[in-house]
């Protein structure tokens, strides 16, 4: 198998084994960069197969694991923060140094933790609806959790760390990948040169 396919079938499956409760802390996921990598990668990270691991791997954990509906209400906000980190993704060349890739995914995670805390405060009766409390729900949450900036801090190492190293991965793999050799047209013998009027 070609290391620009065998990576990718790794990183999804990597992601979907790091998704079991407990082997990452609390929002410390691969899921940020990840996702902007296939943005910037899209022809070796298919949305729809990253997509599709996502969504699944939430669907198996509600239903196998927490004995809960396959998809609840704050599915729908994850996933149009990770469609954000997605289509920020896109702005980024998958050429672009390693650097910019990890620039990107973390200002993608700051959008992320924006779009889902903001609605976390819009759905959560226990925030009042205005300024302070959404100002609460992006620092200090409610009380029996952590407090949401610790969210904040793990989505944004995470994102930055996997995707540096998913963005060299993907980089690498694709400077090892021989380039396919042009075809060669078929050489014409030379006209003959008119002979000179005699």
């Amino acid at each position: 198998m070609k290391r620009t396919v065998l990576i990718p079938v790794l990183l999804l499956a990597v992601f979907a084994l790091t998704r079991w409760p407990g082997t990452m802390p609390l929002n410390f996921s691969m899921a940020y960069g990840l996702v902007f990598c296939a943005g910037a990668f899209p022809r070796r990270l298919p949305w729809w197969a990253v997509f599709g691991t996502l969504v699944g791997t939430d669907i198996g954990l509600n239903v196998l694991y927490y004995n809960r509906p396959p998809l609840e209400d704050y599915h729908l906000v994850n996933y149009i923060g990770f469609a954000a980190l997605y289509v920020l993704g896109r702005l980024f060349a998958h050429r672009a140094s390693v650097l910019k890739h990890i620039a990107g995914s973390l200002l993608g995670a700051i959008l992320f933790y924006l779009i889902t805390n903001t609605g976390s405060w819009l759905d959560n009766p226990a925030y009042a609806k205005s300024l302070a409390e959404w100002f609460r729900a992006l620092t200090t949450g409610t009380s029996g959790w952590p407090e949401t900036w610790t969210f904040f801090r793990n989505t944004l190492l995470s994102g930055g760390l996997f995707a540096g190293l998913i963005s060299a991965a993907l980089q690498s793999a694709e400077a090892k990948e021989p380039e396919p050799e042009e075809e060669k047209e078929p050489e014409t013998a030379p006209e003959a040169a008119p002979e000179e009027a005699k």
